[in-house]
């Protein structure tokens, strides 16, 4: 590059522990190259204490041009209208200040659609990370909201192009490069097994993980489903990591169920984990329990079996490690006692090359010539077109 190019501006919007740990290579591979100048805006749970401060880790992990903005506090953690408000009123300022070229998101948070809308409502180009995919919840719609909001998409596999492809979106605008956390997931540059177990205190030989979600589209049942999945717990006689539920309306009522298994020799509670330590304390568990997409996106990559609980991945992308049940102490107990076994890993969504290929994007021309003005792709049109 000569000394006369112009560096684009690349800023990624981050708000939990998940979606950084999800970001990361992308964010490595972008601020090691010359042509680009990469920052962050870290919001959401990253700025919570009770969450860990995780901003903190973006810090270690050496990155440059870290803008951290609180959105929210403990009245308005759960509130998602206020935190995208409050997301798009500090992303704005940020963003009109710095005038970056490209504003990537990622997934279905409440923020991922405030950057949208405020890069949409900006004239900033928006690129829109495993954009195309289904779940439960609330978070299936603000996902597809974003897609309608973004520039160009980055997708984890061909089912979630096709999904944006019916959803008027132009196939030029659609790249498949993979799920960029299997980047992480299959790196040789994990911690050992020891390490983690001695930096989170964790005692345990055996031990399964437990993640469990609010589903906020079922805010009367929440109490009830957290008190059946303790009891499951308890019953079972097993060792379990417990890692606190995100932000969502009724966090605090699932971690006020799970209050009586604290202390207890057989449960260890975190707050949060970084994104590699979690990945390594998962592939070394006997099981998977709760909600989390890392239970149906992660665990069968390293081909440990999954207890998901309720409708909160309905519709998800299904393997043999996989076990779907209702929240119900039985069911959740025959589950435990019946794993799957003998499972292969399974990699649908990448081999951990997903960096590579996105840096290649960005590098072409293609991907800058695409219109801010966004127009709607009829399906049919595309049909006839490729069929001349």
């Amino acid at each position: 590059m000569t000394a006369a190019a112009i560096r684009r501006k690349i800023l990624f919007l981050t708000a939990t522990r998940a979606d950084f740990g999800k970001l990361k290579s992308l964010m490595r591979v972008v601020s090691e190259a010359e042509e680009f100048e990469c920052s962050i805006f870290a919001t959401g749970m990253h700025m919570l204490a009770r969450y860990g401060s995780t901003v903190q880790e973006i810090y270690k992990s050496g990155f440059q041009n870290v803008h951290p903005y609180i959105n929210q506090d403990g009245s308005v953690n759960s509130q998602m209208d206020l935190v995208l408000a409050n997301t798009i009123t500090g992303l704005g300022l940020h963003i009109r200040e710095s005038q970056p070229d490209l504003l990537v998101v990622h997934g279905d948070r409440v923020e991922a659609l405030a950057g949208a809308i405020t890069g949409a409502l900006n004239n900033v180009r928006v690129a829109h990370i495993e954009g195309g995919e289904v779940s439960g919840t609330v978070d299936e719609v603000l996902r597809h909201a974003v897609t309608k909001l973004s520039h160009i998409h980055f997708v984890a596999n061909d089912e979630a192009a096709v999904r944006l492809r019916q959803m008027g979106e132009a196939a030029s605008s659609i790249f498949m490069i993979g799920s960029p956390d299997t980047d992480i997931m299959f790196s040789s540059g994990l911690p050992d097994l020891d390490e983690v177990k001695r930096h989170y205190e964790i005692d345990f030989d055996d031990y399964g993980i437990v993640l469990y979600h609010p589903v906020t589209t079922e805010p009367g049942q929440i109490r009830e489903h957290a008190r059946e999945l303790v009891a499951a717990l308890v019953e079972s006689r097993r060792n379990y990591v417990v890692i606190h539920p995100n932000n969502d309306h009724g966090a605090e009522t699932i971690l006020q169920e799970m209050e009586c298994l604290r202390g207890l020799p057989r449960f260890r509670f975190i707050p949060s984990m970084r994104f590699e330590y979690f990945l390594v304390l998962m592939k070394n568990a006997f099981v998977m329990v709760g909600n989390s997409s890392a239970g149906v996106r992660e665990a069968p990559g390293y081909a440990v079996p999954t207890v998901n609980i309720g409708s909160r991945q309905n519709r998800r992308f299904r393997c043999d490690s996989i076990v779907d049940i209702a929240e119900n102490r039985e069911a959740i107990l025959q589950a435990l006692a019946d794993l799957p076994a003998g499972l292969e890993p399974t990699h649908y969504f990448g081999k951990g090359n997903c960096a590579s290929a996105f840096i290649e994007v960005l590098r072409g021309p293609d991907v800058w010539r695409l219109p801010r003005q966004k127009m709607f792709n009829d399906v049919s049109e595309m049909v006839a077109s490729l069929a001349k």
